[in-house]
């Protein structure tokens, strides 16, 4: 016990370093929400990367692949990974080079200044409160691993982590967030490569065949036991474009904003994505779960039963704590999103007083953190069954409602319609509940898809349109024009 106390100290006080270093540079909303630009992009690639990987990829989706398979390590690791990259690759530049011109500061406050729209910039506001699924997720993924650390209660690890996280955001804002998630993002490439070699031994009748050996169907690209990965769909398509969709959250896509120039773009991607793959071979521990023969544990806490029955104290000790680390960093720059999105966004457009509304928008921002944190306790104590499933409702319907936006607003330079865009977004948030509570599609994944299609459909059908009646109108005025001419 003295072990995980003094390592768990050490962490802490390294945590609250870096986040009073943070503190430093934080003087007002926007030091809090983007940072001053002045970070290297290697750093801000890391936390990006350690953002996007957090406890979904550490801890809540080993279990999809300890329970579906082959499959479901497709789904997460190679299409989703993909669909990272490609989201980068296509946005990065062109989302950086607008920010900068608007200088917005969040991603409702970015669409605001794209289509001139602040109902869809309230719109967005609002819906992104829908990332509170995912912070109960992150909540309860690190209180199991302070259950397996210490023996304590859920409730207590909750608390304990609730108090921790929010305390040194707190603090510093997006410096807390950045220095902290570059500090938690190291440990989980070196603790990541460990655990992922350890156990290459329960491959040594060779992969697909130490598969198998669980169920024929468990080792195959589409899994017909599965009820979430059985198709193409579910597996390769879905799983890329939701990812891909999934970079428009707040707490990630923003980052881009904290570039100092498109110079520092590649940089900044190359950085994201070899962290990310690296990230991703957490996945594997699903596998050596299944194949260990550990039985008779829940989806969610696969990975802290694995961590526990094939890992001394020691050990164990460290690689809980890099898995609670990748939690955090996810958190934190969720915490950082929400609240400065709450004040740039919710607050400061009707504040009466705007001066007043100015110098009180980083306090204001604080408070909110406050406030988030004891919905997310509230809905933590009393959690739905799978967790995982929950947080992809929310998160997912964010995503859904973000693509036709995000995408066409920033790789499309002319003026859109924003009414048109506006039903998008709707469209696609509604169309994804709908299909996942009570038009029976399970995997949320599916149904964001289904909906990201049939948004994007109406997009480009509503341009098609726009574009035939545009030379008709056009044709018309000057009619009337050459009318008044020759009367």
């Amino acid at each position: 016990m003295l072990f995980k106390l003094t390592l768990v100290g050490l962490f802490v006080a390294v945590t609250y370093y870096l986040s009073f270093k943070g503190m430093k540079k934080t003087k007002d909303l926007k030091s809090f929400a983007i940072g001053n630009k002045d970070m290297n992009p290697i750093l801000v690639g890391l936390t990006m990367a350690a953002s996007i990987s957090s406890t979904a990829t550490f801890v809540i989706n080993p279990g999809f692949v300890y329970n579906h398979g082959l499959s479901a390590y497709i789904h997460y690791g190679i299409a989703a990974s993909l669909g990272i990259l490609t989201a980068f690759v296509l946005m990065t530049k062109k989302f950086l080079k607008q920010g900068e011109v608007n200088g917005a500061l969040t991603l409702p406050d970015w669409i605001y200044h794209r289509f001139n729209s602040r109902a869809m910039s309230l719109f967005f506001a609002v819906i992104n409160l829908l990332s509170i699924t995912f912070i109960v997720l992150i909540l309860l993924g690190c209180s199991f691993l302070l259950m397996s650390l210490f023996g304590v209660t859920q409730t207590t690890g909750l608390v304990l982590v609730l108090l921790f996280v929010f305390s040194y955001v707190l603090i510093g804002g997006t410096y807390s967030h950045a220095y902290t998630n570059a500090f938690q993002g190291l440990m989980m490439v070196f603790i990541t490569m460990i655990v992922f070699v350890s156990g290459l031994k329960y491959f040594d009748g060779g992969f697909i065949t130490s598969l198998q050996s669980v169920g024929e169907n468990y080792a195959l690209v589409f899994n017909p036991d599965s009820n979430l990965y059985f198709s193409f769909f579910s597996v390769f398509v879905s799983g890329f474009v939701i990812t891909f969709a999934l970079m428009f959250q707040p707490h990630i896509f923003t980052k881009v904003l904290y570039l100092k120039n498109e110079g520092d773009v590649n940089k900044f991607i190359a950085t994201t994505f070899v962290s990310g793959l690296i990230f991703s071979l957490m996945l594997f521990v699903g596998f050596y779960a299944k194949l260990s023969g550990l039985e008779g544990v829940a989806q969610d806490k696969v990975v802290a039963a694995f961590i526990s029955q094939e890992f001394g104290v020691e050990a164990g000790t460290v690689i809980a704590l890099t898995m609670l680390a990748a939690g955090l960093s996810t958190l934190d720059g969720i915490l950082v999103a929400i609240s400065s999105m709450v004040v740039r966004d919710l607050y400061l457009p009707f504040a009466k007083d705007k001066e007043e509304g100015q110098r009180s928008a980083l306090s204001l921002s604080r408070y909110t953190l406050v406030g988030i944190g004891v919905i997310s306790l509230l809905i933590s104590l009393n959690p739905p069954e799978l967790i995982g499933l929950f947080a992809q409702k929310g998160v997912y319907g964010l995503a859904a409602a973000s693509f036709v936006p995000m995408l066409f607003g920033t790789i499309f330079t002319k003026k859109l319609n924003a009414k048109l865009v506006f039903a998008c977004a709707i469209t696609g948030l509604v169309a994804h509940l709908y299909l996942n509570i009570f038009g029976g599609v399970a995997n949320p994944a599916v149904s964001a898809t289904y909906s990201i299609f049939l948004s994007t459909g109406i997009f480009l059908t509503g341009l098609v349109v726009e574009k035939v009646l545009k030379p008709q109108k056009t044709s018309e005025h000057q009619l009337q024009k050459d009318e008044k001419v020759y009367s």
